[in-house]
């Protein structure tokens, strides 16, 4: 885990929360971890807005609540979703390149909508480290999302550059992580304004 929810309490002080869901402020924290349900709690506390975790993980995971605990039960991606929702945060769920979109159909369809995410995260790097080179391979499955649901909070993480933002916008991402495109500019303001521009001119 790269930034636990220590960091994430030392940061949100600083930052003024969300008036609205999704709205300046948000504090989108994408667990990358192999037991995402520990974690959920722990990230609450800290300030966390909005708690992505990954389809994979979710699948097959153990369902304890605390880091320290174990359980011999599992839990899923529905029932995660719950959970989040439960301790008062926003929920998304990611995908790697190695899973097929449609595994998320059952879940965006579900009727109950304390089980459903209010957002997909499409991952354009395979996870792990930062500096990968965008997979455009991977554009097909947001289409796919954008056309099923239209309203639906889409994001991209992985490679996102001036040099990629309009392929991935133009797919109907809606929701940019930059890291090294933005870190590793001369005038990071600049480049996050060309990213957010080329999303607001696809709305």
């Amino acid at each position: 885990m790269t930034f636990g929810a220590p960091v994430v309490t030392k940061i949100r002080p600083h930052v003024k929360r969300p008036s609205t869901a999704h709205g300046i402020g948000t504090f989108d924290c994408h667990m990358m971890i192999a037991e995402p349900k520990k974690w959920v709690k722990d990230f609450q506390k800290a300030g966390c807005d909005l708690y992505c975790f990954h389809y994979e993980a979710a699948i097959s995971s153990t369902a304890a609540e605390n880091p320290a605990d174990h359980s011999d039960s599992t839990t899923s991606p529905k029932e995660m979703i719950r959970y989040v929702h439960e301790q008062k945060m926003l929920a998304g769920i990611a995908i790697k390149p190695d899973t097929p979109v449609d595994v998320l159909w059952s879940i965006l369809d579900n009727p109950n909508r304390d089980e459903v995410p209010d957002m997909v995260l499409v991952m354009t790097v395979h996870p792990g480290f930062g500096g990968q080179k965008f997979m455009a391979s991977e554009l097909p499955k947001v289409q796919a999302l954008r056309q099923r649901y239209p309203n639906l909070n889409i994001e991209v993480d992985g490679g996102l550059s001036e040099g990629t933002i309009d392929q991935a916008a133009e797919a109907g991402a809606n929701v940019i992580v930059a890291g090294s495109a933005v870190f590793g500019a001369k005038d990071p303001v600049d480049v996050i304004a060309k990213l957010r521009d080329a999303v607001e001119k696809r709305r």
